[in-house]
């Protein structure tokens, strides 16, 4: 059936201020609504479309015929080669449509085995209009590997185990969490040793840690394939293969099965926003063309990332993306998607020089790309529908509204957005203000800035700020005393009292004020220390800084573990009390002088002091709600490194006067660089 138009008033009734450009949203719903009804009338709709990986690529027959499919317009001849036919370059010829897709079955040997082999090399081979032979990888591979002895290029597998080895998925999906607590993790990175780590290895050691922390989500980056491991997953030459540095295909699917065991939702950090440039085993220049995925000329590079952008307007291109998401939900059991660079793919500069003042027409003037938002629609719209669980979540630094609203009210149809300002004002504070300026109103205000109805998820510090050049929260904070004074053995400085103490104050803050959903890139839930760095050249290919010392939080005399114990305390605490599905927090005081910042949400009194030097007995802070109230965590705990000179023995009653706006008031002790929060008994 056609999809319906859209009521503008639904948007109105989102956000008032919209009305100057409901043309341009009703024009990007129309654009939507012809796509869909494309899909309709050719395919049949999302559910047939998206399968485009068993109907392109390698794939088995009922009788162990091997058929093989790809799109490739510019081709004259095409042919299949591999180790099954020694490489013959004219012995497995492919067929062409008039579509410009290429075809040929590989018949079952006669003991009734497949034609290829399991696990064997493979390409397609060219011939193109101009005579020239090109060799390239099968786009819709599943299975690619890397022999660095040898050569940087991937080689193409033809992935088809034996039944005994293909893993069997024991445990259900967790249901949908609303309170999300999200663990951002790097399998190559989540070992101590100086080396890449291993998909076994996560599910064993790792994730029984996530699950102790009380997250409940997990966000994998860099698991579609990449030639370049030092680009953090983010060049991805092979989209239906996951990376082989880590293990096999059935290896990660363990790790999701046993994270799903465990209650944790799997998030896949997906890379549609633009693609690697290598030709030899990437999607660049595959027919000989540049302009096959891609837009041809400068619209289809970019500058910064110096990579490849999809070209979002075509048909088969929104089949390969469509189909790809939904690839990795049914062959590997992820429950949503991390989609990366959406700023990139929203508006025509990428983002490039674009300094984004929140003002609506940079949304919807004529630096928007309709194109690339109408792929994102699409793609929510798409996988929402055949699997009503699925999380997604937009990582967009430029503001735009709708993002976050169903795409039948004019969205774009997102889950979630990232909070990409909180980070960025952490780190700006450490790096330019003393203590004593801190801005607790600003503090607040980049804390709880976020568009009504749209669900943010915030975080302390991103993966990109551990990157070399910069340095994690933790280093920012304690630097080269991390080297000398985190152990119980030595002195407890003023720079790690103060380290421990904010370190704590800031992730409590953002978990509690920042959003509907909180997110932590692996190891700083502990203040790994220095930075991040993955072996290249200009390292001599050193592993040092690209791992995670588990070690040192194991260790019980490393203060370390404190900030672990206290990540801990935190996220069982949001579980208990249900603050991130809870509606936004009520501020009842900022005080710039003292330092002191009071809210209370889902039932819970929020008390900071953010001074670096003033406690405060008897401080009067306001309260909605009359009654008794205890302190259920203390950032001075000793177990969390603190100075346990708040008793949490005492209670709290009410006074029934108006205090801040808030019809009572309790009094606490605050002492400096604390935070507590109560909750009634």
């Amino acid at each position: 059936m056609p999809t319906p138009p859209l009521d503008p008033q639904r948007v109105l009734d989102i956000d008032p201020y919209l009305k100057p450009h409901i043309p341009a949203i009703i024009q990007r719903y129309n654009s939507f609504k012809r796509w869909k009804d494309l899909i309709e009338t050719h395919e049949g709709g999302f559910d047939n479309f998206t399968k485009g990986y068993e109907k392109y690529g390698l794939n088995i027959g009922p009788k162990n015929e091997v058929v093989y499919r790809e799109w490739a317009p510019n081709a004259k001849e095409a042919y299949l080669i591999g180790e099954f036919n020694q490489w013959n370059r004219t012995s497995h010829p492919m067929a062409k449509n008039e579509f410009g897709v290429f075809e040929i079955t590989v018949p079952p040997l006669p003991s009734g085995a497949p034609g290829i082999p399991h696990d064997t090399k493979l390409k397609i081979s060219m011939v193109l209009p101009s005579g020239e032979r090109i060799e390239r990888l099968p786009v819709w591979i599943k299975r690619v590997t890397q022999d660095l002895s040898v050569s940087p290029v991937y080689d193409a597998r033809f992935w088809n185990p034996p039944a005994s080895e293909v893993y069997k998925f024991k445990n259900p999906r967790p249901p949908r969490p609303d309170n999300l607590r999200i663990y951002e993790a790097h399998v190559g990175i989540a070992t101590a040793e100086p080396r890449v780590g291993q998909y076994k290895e996560f599910t064993k050691n790792v994730l029984p840690r996530i699950k102790d922390l009380g997250y409940n989500a997990i966000q994998l980056m860099a698991i579609m394939e990449h030639a370049y491991y030092a680009s953090f997953g983010y060049q991805v030459t092979s989209f239906f293969a996951a990376s082989s540095r880590y293990g096999s295909p059935e290896d990660l699917k363990e790790l999701i099965d046993t994270a799903h065991g465990l209650g944790i939702t799997v998030l896949l950090d997906i890379v549609h926003s633009h693609a690697c440039k290598n030709v030899l085993d990437g999607l660049n220049e595959f027919d000989g063309t540049d302009h096959l995925y891609f837009h041809e000329g400068g619209k289809g590079r970019h500058d910064l990332w110096d990579s490849r952008l999809f070209n979002y307007g075509s048909y088969e291109v929104i089949r390969f993306l469509l189909s790809n998401l939904r690839y990795w939900i049914e062959e590997f059991q992820f429950d949503g998607f991390r989609f990366d660079g959406v700023t990139s793919m929203m508006y025509k500069h990428h983002g490039i020089g674009a300094g984004f003042s929140g003002g609506y027409h940079e949304y919807f003037g004529d630096n928007a790309d309709e194109e690339g938002i109408v792929y994102l629609m699409l793609a929510n719209e798409a996988m929402h529908s055949l699997y009503p669980k699925t999380l997604t979540i937009a990582e967009d630094v430029s503001g735009m509204a709708l993002l976050c609203i169903p795409v039948s009210q004019g969205g774009v149809g997102f889950d979630y957005r990232l909070s990409m300002a909180v980070p960025d004002m952490w780190i700006k504070l450490l790096k330019h203000k003393q203590d004593s300026e801190w801005d607790i109103a600003n503090i607040v205000h980049t804390l709880i800035n976020r568009r009504h109805g749209e669900k943010s998820i915030a975080y302390a510090e991103s993966h990109d700020q551990a990157l070399v050049g910069d340095k994690t929260l933790a280093f920012w904070l304690m630097d080269k005393e991390m080297y000398t004074n985190m152990s119980d053995l030595s002195p407890m400085t003023p720079i790690i009292a103060r380290g421990l103490s904010l370190h704590k104050l800031i992730r409590l803050v953002t978990h509690s004020l920042g959003g509907e959903g909180y997110l932590n890139f692996i190891g700083n839930e502990f203040g790994h220390p220095e930075w991040l760095d993955f072996p290249r050249e200009g390292n001599a290919n050193s592993f040092q800084h690209a791992r995670r010392q588990w070690n040192i939080v194991d260790d019980p005399i490393l203060r370390y573990r404190y900030l672990n114990n206290f990540d801990r305390a935190m996220n069982h605490l949001a579980a208990k009390y249900g603050w991130l599905e809870a509606p936004q927090a009520y501020v009842s005081l900022k005080n710039e002088e003292d330092k002191v910042l009071v809210f209370e949400r889902a039932g819970l009194l929020f008390v900071f002091n953010f001074h670096p030097t003033n406690s405060f007995t008897d401080y009067r802070v306001g309260i909605e709600a009359a009654g008794e109230y205890q302190i259920v965590l203390s950032s001075d705990e000793k177990t969390y490194g603190g100075f346990d000179n708040i008793s949490l023995d005492g209670k709290f009653f009410t006074t029934a006067l108006e205090w801040n706006g808030r019809k009572n008031f309790i009094q606490v002790y605050i002492p400096s660089r604390t935070c507590i929060v109560l909750a009634k008994v």
